[in-house]
């Protein structure tokens, strides 16, 4: 599970140019604005990441003063990605003392995500994807988030001696789904839940568009295919797409429990003309540092007309060994609609 707040340490403290009453935390690859004098570098303190929702007792600030709204029956507000007098804050750092009152002694790394009763936003599913749930997602298949790069500065530090190569695809706008086939079972799922197939329910009606369910049978062995459904009535259709439609960008073997090699999912993709995500880069290395690579983030995508929409980020898979990150662009997070 994502770690939305836990005990880290300020790794400095910088100027922000012409504030007086603000200054930038720097907390691994993050960027944080903070009242001048609150923290200095070195304070243990508790780090919440973007797309957190923050209980209103919290931080009630974020609600500027009006009415905090309310998500899965908690009272607050979402972080967001913003940029107080030039300076781009993502997250928010709240100090040690807050988790007074814990049962347990707590040190650094510890993941206070439920003492702080802190849930992860996620946007409301329109009805036809929702759909009517069959139950939980199978714990044999492993989830399709990878890790954001601003989280994994010492893994990056690794990675950048021992200089492997990457595969680089683009993180489509969309709704994941999951598509499976196990011994005789074969099922549908979004995000968190399998879903039972329904006449209304876009996945399963892609699912059989596609013809999955023969697709992996004939195929043999169990597996499942992971992806993003885009188009109309999907995030706003940035892809002004019509239809719906269903591009790969992961099949994790069940029997192994692994991922197959980005190679391997090519030709499995290619071999029974499904679609893939956009690959970028087929082996590339990663840039000089995570500034450099958030930057190279950014950019338009190739999915639409001519000139697409902002692309929402890259992702990055390894080809000699399983690891990957994403990187999301924070242009297209500083232009994201409440």
């Amino acid at each position: 599970m994502r770690k939305l707040a836990s005990i880290r340490e300020i790794e400095s403290i910088r100027p922000i140019e012409g504030a007086d009453a603000i200054e930038c935390a720097v907390v691994d690859g993050w960027t944080v604005v903070v009242q001048k004098g609150d923290f200095k570098a070195g304070d243990l303190m508790v780090y919440c990441e973007i797309d957190s929702w923050l209980p209103h007792e919290l931080a009630p600030f974020l609600s500027k003063g009006h009415e905090p709204r309310e998500y899965n029956g908690i009272r607050g507000e979402r972080l967001r990605t913003v940029k107080l007098r030039g300076q781009l804050s993502q997250g928010l750092i709240l100090p040690f003392d807050v988790l007074m009152g814990a049962v347990v002694s707590l040190g650094f790394g510890d993941d206070v995500t439920e003492f702080l009763n802190i849930q992860k936003w996620e946007a409301p599913i329109p009805a036809q994807l929702a759909g009517e749930v069959e139950g939980s997602f199978p714990s044999w298949i492993s989830r399709t988030d990878q890790e954001r790069i601003q989280n994994l500065s010492v893994e990056f530090k690794l990675w950048k001696s021992e200089n492997p190569t990457w595969e680089v695809t683009e993180k489509l706008d969309g709704t994941s789904m999951t598509v499976f086939s196990k011994d005789s079972e074969f099922g549908v799922c979004g995000r968190n839940w399998q879903l039972r197939e329904t006449e209304g329910n876009s996945l399963w009606r892609v699912a059989r568009n596609y013809g999955l369910e023969e697709i992996l049978k004939d195929n043999g062995g169990n597996y499942a295919l992971q992806g993003e459904l885009i188009g109309e009535g999907i995030q706003g259709n940035p892809y002004k797409m019509k239809g719906q439609e269903f591009y790969i960008f992961d099949i994790y073997d069940i029997n192994d429990h692994q991922y197959l090699s980005p190679m391997e999912r090519k030709q499995f993709v290619e071999g029974w003309k499904l679609k893939h995500v956009p690959v970028l880069h087929s082996k590339c290395e990663l840039k000089d540092s995570i500034e450099l690579m958030l930057i190279g983030a950014e950019g338009k995508s190739v999915m639409g007309d001519i000139v697409g929409p902002e692309r929402e980020g890259l992702v990055y898979k390894c080809n000699e060994v399983r690891a990957s990150l994403k990187c999301i662009s924070n242009k297209f997070l500083l232009k994201e609609k409440n």
